[in-house]
């Protein structure tokens, strides 16, 4: 096994899974998504009582365990002991989930979600994100799949850990569709990046500027583009020989994005138009709007799209 390949531990009578990382980084998410595969999951089991749990008698599922800094007698001698350990059992096959976010991500989400930080007492969020990497980062070298969940909605980092950790042969294969401001950059983890900054320009009609490409009229006019009906056909095309191929190849996910200059009209107009199509196709498929995102939560908005 390789840090690049999912996991198989068919090799293994019991899987136990340590889901670790620093607080909002979406280790919730992470033990919901693990309980949805079929796992057992426990969420904050003092490190003393985890030998114990998998001396006793065999476990009929694989088992997840959440471990945060917050976990009572939580050290990182001690996890990194624990893990050690566990490892040299030949009864288990162990993995570490390591989730992961920059400073700045987690700061957002902890000024978004006004809770308090574990680590930080009544000094606020950022001096407690600062102590908690710290102490995180010889765990973080240790892991066996490291996920970044930064920029990924819940259902992305949903989508991320079946692909490491459903069962084999089970995993679905699901399709993201994103758009984006070429200004802000590339989302991270795309497939396949098409640009759609050819097409005609809502932005500089007065009664569309500030509407977006989840509008009908702007839809309506971006598909008004003589080139629209082409480039979709194409597109269409394209992703229709792609996904079934990258299905047999045993790929469980693969993402799309759509840039243009602001984020806001022709990226999501064609994002939301080929998950129609995907999803009469009977594709899953999950649709992302980075920048209006942004701007819902209080981003400042860019001047045009």
């Amino acid at each position: 096994m390789t840090k690049a390949d999912p996991i198989d531990p068919s090799d293994r009578a019991t899987r136990l899974i340590l889901v670790t990382g620093p607080a909002g980084a979406g280790r919730s998410t992470a033990i919901n998504a693990l309980e949805d595969l079929g796992h057992e999951v426990i969420d904050n089991l003092p490190l003393s009582l985890l030998p114990r749990l998998v001396d006793g008698p065999p476990l009929s599922r694989p088992l997840a365990v959440g471990i945060g800094t917050a976990t009572r007698d939580f050290s990182t001698d001690a996890m990194i002991e624990l893990i050690d350990r566990l490892s040299a059992r030949p009864d288990l096959h162990l993995s570490v989930l390591f989730l992961d976010s920059s400073e700045d991500e987690l700061l957002r989400r902890y000024h978004t979600t006004r809770r308090p930080h574990p680590a930080a007492e009544a000094e606020g969020p950022l001096p407690g994100i600062r102590r908690e990497r710290e102490l995180l980062v010889p765990i973080r070298a240790r892991a066996d799949v490291l996920i970044d969940s930064e920029g990924l909605s819940p259902h992305d980092l949903t989508a991320e850990v079946e692909r490491w950790f459903a069962p084999a042969g089970t995993r679905p294969m699901t399709v993201t569709l994103q758009s984006f401001s070429y200004r802000r950059g590339l989302p991270r983890g795309l497939d396949i990046v098409l640009d759609c900054r050819f097409l005609r320009n809502p932005h500089w009609e007065p009664d569309l500027r500030d509407r977006d490409g989840r509008d009908p009229v702007v839809q309506e006019f971006v598909r008004a583009d003589p080139r629209f009906a082409e480039f979709m056909d194409k597109i269409t095309d394209l992703i229709g020989l792609l996904l079934p191929a990258s299905r047999e190849e045993g790929k469980a996910h693969l993402s799309i994005g759509f840039g243009c200059t602001g984020g806001q009209h022709r990226s999501v107009t064609v994002a939301e138009c080929l998950a129609r199509t995907l999803a009469d196709e009977g594709w899953p498929v999950s649709k992302r709007h980075r920048e209006l995102e942004r701007r819902n939560g209080g981003a400042e908005r860019g001047p045009d799209a």
